[in-house]
C-alpha cells in the first residue's frame, strides 16, 4: 500500500474511532477499512494506517485482532504490536528504496532516450557518397562471392542479422536467396540515420571488396564484404511490426501459417524448401535418365475419378468442376503419343484427416 493510500485511509477514520480491527481469516489489507465489518487482514496493515495519522492521535488507537479459527476480537499483545511495527518499518524502507530505484531507472531511461534522439538527429546530417576513385563495382549474387574475392562488388539482399560493435563498427549478414554474406561497416557508414535505424529484412545494396576472413575467425562461406558504400532499397518495419514479433519461434502455429511468407525467411524453413527442391530434381533426373517424358495434366477437372464424397467441388462460371484426385487418366491418354510419361503434381482429397500422417 502506498503512502498516499495510507494517508487517505487514515483521513477516513473519524476522531471518535479509536479501534482498528484485524481479521486474519477474512480481512483484507487492500480493501479493508479497519472496522468490524471491513477489517484488515494483518496487524502490519493496521499499523500502517495508524502511522499515517497525526502523532497526537496515534496513541489513542488500539488494534483488535481476531485469530484464524476464533470468533472473538482481542486487543493485540505488546509483543505482536512490536513485531508488526518492526515489519511495517522494514516495509516502508523497502518501498522507499524501490521507489528511489524506480526513479533512478526512469531518469536513466529518459537520459538514454534523449541521447538516442540526439544521435538520430545528428545522423540525419550524415550523407554518404561513393568514392569515384574506386573501381566500378561488379554486380554479383552471394553464391558467386568466393569467385570474386579481392574484387569490388555490388550485392543486393535482405538484412538477415545485425550486430553493432561500438560506435564505429557493425556487422550485417546479408541474404539474397543464394546464400549469406557477412558484411562489415565502419566509421561514417555506421553513423547515418539508415544505419542507426536499420531493421531486419530491410533490402539494401552493399558495395565493397570481398576477402577471406582473418585466421581464427568464421563467417558464412569463409569470407566477408568490407563495405565502402551502401544504401537502403526498401525499409522493413520495426517495433511491434518487426518480423521477430510477427513470427516469433513461440508464436501460435495458426499465426505462423498465416505469415508463411515471412516464416520461410528463416534458415530452418528455407532449408526445408531447398531440400524439397533437390528431392524433386532427383526424381526428374531419374525419370529423364530412363527415357520418361514429363507432362503436366490439369488440376481442374469436370469428371469424378473416384468416389464423389471426397472431391473438392466448386462453381466454374456456372458449371460444376473439381480439383483432381489423380492424373492417371491423363497420363494414359499421353502414352500412345509420347511413350513412357510421368508427372509430379498435387492430388486433392476432401477428407478431414486427424492423424499425424495426413494433412487436410
Amino acid at each position: 500500500m502506498s503512502s498516499a493510500e495510507i494517508a487517505s485511509k487514515a483521513e477516513q477514520l473519524s476522531i471518535g474511532d479509536n479501534l482498528l480491527y484485524v481479521d486474519e481469516a477474512a480481512g483484507s489489507d487492500e480493501a479493508g477499512a479497519g472496522t468490524a465489518t471491513a477489517p484488515y487482514k494483518t496487524a502490519v496493515g493496521a499499523v500502517g494506517i495508524v502511522s499515517g495519522m497525526p502523532a497526537e492521535k496515534q496513541e489513542s488507537f488500539k488494534i483488535m485482532v481476531k485469530k484464524a479459527g476464533s470468533d472473538e476480537y482481542a486487543e493485540i499483545t505488546a509483543s505482536a504490536l512490536k513485531k508488526a511495527k518492526n515489519a511495517h518499518a522494514v516495509a516502508v524502507k523497502k518501498a522507499k528504496k524501490q521507489a528511489e530505484q524506480l526513479a533512478k531507472e526512469q531518469a536513466q531511461n529518459e537520459a538514454k532516450q534523449a541521447e538516442q534522439q540526439r544521435k538520430l538527429e545528428e545522423s540525419k546530417q550524415v550523407r554518404l557518397e561513393q568514392d569515384a576513385s574506386l573501381p566500378e563495382a561488379k554486380l554479383i549474387r552471394i553464391k558467386d562471392a568466393e569467385a570474386n574475392r579481392g574484387r569490388r562488388v555490388k550485392v543486393f539482399g535482405w538484412v538477415h542479422r545485425v550486430r553493432v560493435q561500438g560506435r564505429d563498427m557493425m556487422f550485417v549478414v546479408l541474404r539474397d536467396g543464394t546464400g549469406h554474406l557477412q558484411s562489415v561497416l565502419t566509421n561514417r557508414l555506421c553513423h547515418t540515420y539508415d544505419a542507426l535505424t536499420l531493421t531486419l529484412e530491410t533490402s539494401v545494396a552493399l558495395y565493397g571488396v570481398v576477402s577471406a576472413v582473418p585466421a581464427g575467425k568464421t563467417a558464412p562461406g569463409g569470407h566477408e564484404l568490407t563495405v565502402d558504400y551502401w544504401e537502403v532499397v526498401g525499409r522493413a518495419p520495426g517495433g511491434d511490426d518487426a518480423i521477430t514479433n510477427r513470427v516469433s519461434a513461440d508464436a501460435d502455429p495458426s499465426i505462423r501459417l498465416q505469415q508463411r511468407h515471412l516464416v520461410i525467411r528463416s534458415d530452418a524453413a528455407s532449408a526445408v524448401l531447398k531440400v524439397r527442391a533437390r528431392v524433386m530434381r532427383a526424381f526428374r533426373d531419374h525419370f529423364e535418365s530412363v527415357g520418361y517424358a514429363e507432362v503436366t495434366p490439369p488440376c481442374m477437372v469436370q469428371t469424378q475419378v473416384e468416389g464423389g464424397s471426397t472431391l473438392f467441388s466448386f462453381d466454374y462460371y456456372g458449371e460444376e468442376a473439381y480439383l483432381t484426385q489423380s492424373s492417371q487418366l491423363y497420363l494414359e491418354t499421353c502414352l500412345p503419343a509420347m511413350g513412357a510419361v510421368y508427372t509430379m503434381a498435387e492430388s486433392y482429397r476432401a477428407e478431414k484427416s486427424h492423424t499425424r500422417r495426413h494433412l487436410s
